[in-house]
């Protein structure tokens, strides 16, 4: 019962939201970009289904079931549209520094059409296979962010499992997400050519590349995408380097890469969340949640490294063992 009501406050949220955008109030983006937003991080280091049981895009692509029709989508299907996802998250985050940090319009045609998308899927696909475990841009993110969850929350969206998505369904249990994502690369270096291996790897310096970016014109968008390209193009080479010169298993390298997003996120985000919060303060408030952002992030990372042996890595025939220490 209050997850339903959680997930009734956060559609009408959302659709509050949308009317103050469209009225054009600078305060609606404020609150969204710099007090809503920072707590998903947090909150999928947590647990994911702290995120994806209350997403009001969720409950739309939820809300019809499939009236359309019970399609269901098949691992090749799930790693295709997957990579459909990152490509959106890539091309609409960085948007933000030319458009949508500033331009409430923009922001709410896309929030509709979004939401229409999603609810459109969850008419025509079982449960979460259209959207939510397809093409929803975050959901990298969450795979990434969710992979070794402090706290296990159970699903409150699916009464039962239909097998909707017939892999990688972050829902049935988190750690093994990224696994199925990835297939058998992810016991050789193999993993980093895959779709999800790539998004990873560049991960960390796509969150630099955007907050070492200030927000321009319309005009000078390229610039943007140049900057968070180049970015995210070496922490792709950087990790790729380490993979090998240092045997990194993936197990142990993506733990190590979300950690690292994490705290890029806060250590930047944090001035901004503060004035926003009106923490800001002789610098009390930026410090404050940088401290509270990193400690979050080491407890994250030691619960997750202490369960694979960071000396494993490739071994002959290009397979990774890993063991609990």
């Amino acid at each position: 019962f209050l997850w339903r009501v959680a997930q009734l406050v956060g559609l009408t949220a959302m659709l509050v939201l949308i009317a103050a955008l469209l009225l054009g109030s600078e305060t609606a983006l404020t609150v969204l970009w710099n007090v809503l937003i920072p707590l998903v991080p947090a909150s999928l280091l947590i647990s994911p289904a702290l995120w994806r049981n209350t997403c009001p895009l969720a409950t739309l692509n939820m809300l019809p079931n499939g009236l359309a029709g019970r399609r269901q989508l098949t691992t090749v299907g799930a790693r295709g549209y997957g990579a459909v996802g990152m490509v959106l998250l890539f091309v609409l985050v960085p948007a933000r520094r030319f458009l949508f940090n500033t331009d409430a319009l923009a922001l709410a045609v896309v929030i509709i059409a979004v939401a229409l998308l999603a609810l459109v899927l969850g008419m025509v696909f079982d449960a979460k296979a259209g959207f939510c475990n397809a093409i929803c841009p975050v959901l990298p993110v969450e795979r990434l962010y969710g992979q070794r969850p402090l706290f296990s929350i159970g699903n409150a969206r699916c009464a039962s499992c239909t097998l909707c998505t017939r892999s990688g369904c972050i829902d049935l249990g988190p750690q093994k997400s990224i696994a199925q994502t990835l297939g058998r690369a992810r016991q050789s270096r193999a993993w980093l050519l895959k779709p999800f291996g790539i998004f990873a790897a560049a991960f960390p310096g796509f969150v630099i590349g955007y907050y070492t970016t200030p927000d321009v014109p319309l005009a000078a968008a390229g610039g943007v995408y140049l900057h968070v390209l180049v970015w995210a193009a070496l922490s792709y080479v950087v990790t790729a380097v380490a993979v090998r010169s240092l045997g990194l298993s993936s197990s142990v390298t993506l733990i190590v890469l979300a950690g690292a997003a994490v705290a890029f996120y806060y250590w930047f985000g944090a001035p901004v969340i503060a004035g926003a919060l009106g923490l800001d303060g002789a610098g009390a408030g930026t410090a404050s949640i940088r401290v509270a952002a990193l400690g979050l992030v080491a407890v994250w990372l030691w619960r997750g490294l202490r369960r694979v042996d960071v000396a494993n890595g490739p071994r002959a025939g290009g397979v990774v063992v890993e063991r609990r220490i």
